[in-house]
């Protein structure tokens, strides 16, 4: 067996570090909020001096930015876990597993929830070209199940010219490469994130208890409701 070598030990002891350098970070994250994020502290429960943690993230604001793509990563994980038993499964039934895996997975993470979803964080901005690939995970998964659609149900009470301005506004988001290679139209893009923001909102209110506490005495069965309501915005009453 060949011996470990000096540059793969201090891999994986940097690796080692830099996860529980993570670890902390969340666990501040949670207990003080992003905000109140601090290298200090973070190096002070390490046991480092907070000069030797800049070995490790160059600035609070790198912190962040890791948090954040890890979160997007175990949001997307627990969401293509979900769908993997549905490849056959129709259209609707992933969306609900996409909805019920969101809100699965913000009250159980509620910090991280509030990090991506939440107040943004005072002078910061998330660097596109670190976090894009994963915080676009999930909506890559709804933009596959609305390029399946060729048109959106009709819904009662709608206003045409209003459905079709709005449409219409996504007009640089639907020309954007990756979104352009699934064909979807910008009405059927219109409407599925209409459906997702019903879904989005529901989740936001419930973690945020923006209601107030205990409003709903079912809080599954709100939740049920509100992405039924959801499908038949994007689908109609196809299976």
């Amino acid at each position: 067996m060949t011996p470990p070598t000096a540059p793969g030990i201090r891999a994986r002891n940097r690796a080692a570090i830099e996860t529980e350098i993570r670890r902390v970070a969340r666990r501040h994250l949670a207990e003080s909020g992003a905000a109140a994020l601090s290298l200090r502290a973070v190096a002070r429960d390490l046991d480092m001096v907070p000069s030797a943690l800049y070995r490790y993230v160059a600035s609070r604001d790198d912190l962040l930015t890791l948090l954040i793509v890890d979160a997007y990563d175990d949001l997307g994980d627990a969401v293509d876990a979900a769908l993997g038993p549905l490849e056959d499964a129709a259209p609707r039934s992933r969306f609900v597993a996409i909805a019920e895996t969101l809100r699965t997975w913000a009250l159980e993470h509620p910090a991280d929830y509030a990090l991506l979803f939440g107040s943004p964080v005072p002078d910061y901005r998330a660097p596109a070209d670190r976090t894009n690939a994963s915080g676009t995970r999930v909506y890559a998964r709804l933009l596959t199940l609305a390029a399946g659609l060729r048109t959106v149900p009709d819904l009662a009470g709608l206003d045409e010219a209003t459905q079709l301005e709005g449409a219409a506004a996504l007009d640089t988001l639907v020309r954007d490469p990756q979104v352009a290679l699934t064909g979807v139209t910008p009405l059927v893009l219109q409407r599925a994130l209409a459906a997702w923001h019903l879904v989005h909102g529901a989740v936001t209110s419930e973690v945020f208890e923006q209601l107030g506490p205990d409003v709903a005495t079912d809080p599954v069965a709100l939740f049920a409701a509100t992405a039924d309501l959801a499908t038949a915005v994007l689908f109609g009453d196809a299976d």
